[in-house]
């Protein structure tokens, strides 16, 4: 936990990170055994803790080993100029620490042997060595061989993560800068896949190219070292069963085994049942898989009916490619569901029979056949081809000839090519008949518009889910309806508010990250770097305009502050974004009550010489005249600032933990705090969920959400007075819209 101040009325009281206790020195290339008990000192969360003293000098490297078979060893380093690291777990599914530093400075360094978790004692072994010290094995998986499935095992004799999970650790090496997929797929159980190595660090719960799919996905670029581990776990705690890890470049064709189906090739049709003890989707349903070998170019057509449960098919292959379909589209048999496919690539492909609703079982019947894909055609346009980014215009003409839908209207149908994250637009206009258009596409892509804005001709605007095929219908709203047609489709800056955002350097940011106090409140651990790696990744994203300013240590004043508000805000205008962030202490201050400040305490940032408030803040706040503004603060009670701050439209408020809670250091990522590493995260990539490179309010802050739930919800934290409680996220977007943009990452 971080340490948190309280400041009342008559001073300051400062928590510090570490009671006073006796240090007892040890040599490098030594050994002591101790024994963590009650009557030892004690962290402020609770934890007891030895702690060593040795001599180092500057440029060493030293490496702390601290191992137990009764404790879930903690171990921390503290030196000199505010040097401090910390370790949990020395490698993913052990509980011994070590630790690998290079001292900065000459001087005596304090080694803190603590536990996860308050109040755990056992007996323990710390080693302190000079260099790298021994090399940590991988538990379990070995080496990962690329384009070929690796068969594993979670049981009860595998090592566990930190959480619980029994886990499998395997390594791979691969060539930098490329670009790698790799799946981790069960029928047993719930897969959980964690990739780590020099700057990369992705986790996956749930493969989002299928729908509900509970197996793992993560797309990775090999990082300079050519290594990475891959960590192959499950989403609760307790979970065994055969696993498959399959690892190649991205775009390969690495077959992936079918769970509890067969083989079936076009022209055949099987018989199959939904019921408990099927494998499920993560939202519940039943389902079983088939594979299918097709070549690049075949045209196939599946079907999937049953008078049993409401049938729900997709169908997943090389590449990445996805598609899904609920009801046949052209409404000729009711619920049941049809898909008419153009085949990517060479290689197997996996049919999902599954169902719409959790739960449904009963008898299938499932079929493939070979596909005329006459009826469809290529749209053509002179200036371009046929895909989205080059655009399309053309003319036709709807005539008793054409395709009939059931309910009467003729149609034609058009392909054109997309890209995941492209915001198209299509129009279909006539003079002769009321226009319907439809779109349908891969990653289950589904749009129909009957009248757009302009009387009875049609638009659909929106962002395509996958690359590959789009199948365009062009029709009529009644019945028998004919005559001539234009149709354009082509990219689409968005909504008129979105279309108006302007990209490149528009983030005008003061970045504050304090770990050294110099003494005026207890050092924190990354919360200095939280700025710096803030600003470091928005400037390498090209949002960050040069104005920005970063604030840490011993510049991170109030005065400091004051004059980078005056500076930054005088340079930041309408078409811009202002981003304060702040990561460090947190306290309270006794205040009258009044309506923003219910419970009579007023919250604060604490900085290296003083305490801003949060109604000092949204004084700061209010000499802005942004297009937006953003306050973001990692540290204890700051929720507190919301009511003060977000009191005109425009602005976000993001707060790390709840007005009258603190706030955790996140040593998992080597974050002051999880706000700041996920805002970092999610700023520039993560949180683009449908790829368009717009990041929208409402993307952000359900990223920053499903973060905190993942990683946060079971971390304990406190009020001042001691109530336990755990950590959770304040949101508060006043008047922000959630399809107002943030930023524009990716081009100017």
């Amino acid at each position: 936990m971080r340490g948190c101040l309280v400041t009342l009325a008559t001073g300051l009281m400062a928590l510090t990170a570490l009671p006073a206790s006796a240090q007892d020195p040890i040599r490098l290339g030594g050994e002591v055994q101790g024994r963590l008990q009650a009557g030892d000192a004690q962290l402020t969360s609770g934890e007891y803790v030895d702690v060593y003293v040795f001599e180092g000098r500057a440029g060493q490297q030293v490496t702390v080993r601290m191992s137990s078979s009764d404790v879930d060893s903690y171990v921390m380093i503290r030196g000199p100029s505010g040097f401090a690291e910390f370790n949990d777990d020395r490698d993913e599914g052990d509980v011994d620490s070590q630790l690998t530093v290079r001292l900065p400075a000459s001087g005596q360094y304090r080694i803190q042997a603590t536990t996860f978790a308050p109040g755990e004692s056992g007996r323990y072994t710390l080693s302190v060595l000079e260099g790298v010290g021994p090399p940590i094995s991988a538990q379990g998986g070995g080496r990962a061989q690329e384009g070929t499935a690796n068969a594993g095992q979670l049981n009860g004799s595998d090592e566990t993560i930190s959480s619980g999970e029994y886990a499998d650790s395997w390594s791979f090496t691969g060539t930098p800068g490329q670009t790698y997929v790799v799946r981790l797929n069960s029928a047993e159980f719930d897969p959980y896949l964690m990739v780590r190595g020099v700057g990369v660090q992705e986790d996956n719960d749930d493969d989002q190219t299928g729908r509900g799919s509970r197996n793992s996905r993560i797309q990775f670029v090999m990082p300079d070292t050519g290594e990475v581990s891959i960590i192959t776990t499950s989403y609760e705690v307790g979970e065994t069963g055969a696993y498959t890890l399959i690892l190649e470049e991205a775009g390969g064709t690495t077959a992936i085994a079918a769970t509890g189906g067969s083989i079936v090739r076009p022209g055949q049709a099987v018989t199959g049942r939904l019921d408990v003890g099927n494998d499920t989707l993560r939202s519940g349903e039943y389902m079983t898989v088939y594979t299918l070998h097709g070549q690049a170019g075949d045209h196939i057509e599946v079907t999937l009916r049953s008078d049993q449960f409401d049938p729900y098919l997709f169908v997943q292959g090389p590449g990445d490619f996805a598609v899904a379909n609920d009801d046949d589209e052209t409404g000729e048999d009711g619920v049941n569901s049809r898909l008419v496919l153009t085949l990517p690539a060479t290689g197997e492909y996996q049919i999902v029979a599954t169902s719409y609703q959790p739960g449904e079982t009963g008898t299938y019947r499932l079929s493939v056949s070979s596909s005329d894909a006459g009826s469809v055609q290529t749209a053509v346009s002179p200036r371009a081809g046929n895909s989205f980014a080059g655009g399309v215009s053309l003319s036709g003409m709807l005539s008793g000839s054409d395709e009939q839908l059931t309910t009467g209207e003729y149609a034609d149908r058009y392909v054109i090519t997309g890209r995941r994250g492209e915001r198209v637009a299509l129009d279909l206009q006539s003079d002769a008949f009321d226009t319907y258009l439809m779109l349908r596409g891969p990653g289950d892509a589904s749009a129909d518009n009957d009248d757009g804005p302009d009387g009875t001709n049609s638009r659909i605007d929106m962002i395509l889910p996958a690359d590959g095929d789009y199948t365009v219908s062009v029709t009529s709203y009644g019945p028998g309806e004919v005559g001539p047609y234009s149709l354009t489709a082509g990219l689409s800056l968005g909504t008129p508010r979105q279309a108006g955002v302007r990209g490149g350097p528009r983030v005008f940011a003061i970045m504050v990250g304090v770990s050294d106090y110099g003494g005026y409140a207890s050092d924190l651990a990354y919360t200095a770097d939280d700025a710096l790696k803030l600003a470091e990744a928005l400037r390498r994203e090209g949002v960050l305009n040069p104005a920005s300013i970063v604030l840490t240590d011993a510049d991170a004043t109030v005065g400091g502050v004051r004059r980078a508000f005056a500076e930054v805000a005088a340079q930041a205008g309408p078409d811009d974004i202002f981003l304060f962030f702040f990561s460090g202490h947190g306290s309270q201050q006794s205040v009258a009550v009044s309506g923003n400040e219910l419970d009579g305490l007023a919250e604060t940032i604490v900085l290296r010489d003083g305490q801003i408030t949060d109604a000092e803040m949204a004084e700061l706040f209010a000499s802005l005249d942004t297009r937006l503004s953003l306050i973001v603060l990692d540290s204890c009670f700051s929720g507190g600032f919301a009511r003060n701050v977000v009191n005109r439209p425009g602005v976000i408020g993001l707060f790390s933990s709840e007005e009258d809670l603190t706030s955790q250091v996140a040593v998992k990522f080597q974050a002051g705090g999880y706000l700041s590493h996920f805002l970092r995260t999610g700023l520039t990539g993560e949180a683009n969920y449908d790829g368009d490179d717009l990041i929208t309010a409402g993307e952000l802050t359900t990223y920053l959400r499903r973060k905190f739930a993942s990683e946060v919800m079971d971390v304990q934290t406190q009020t001042m007075d001691g109530q336990r409680s755990y950590q959770h996220l304040v949101v508060e977007r006043g008047g922000v819209q959630v399809d107002d943009v943030v930023i524009r990452i990716g081009r100017g």
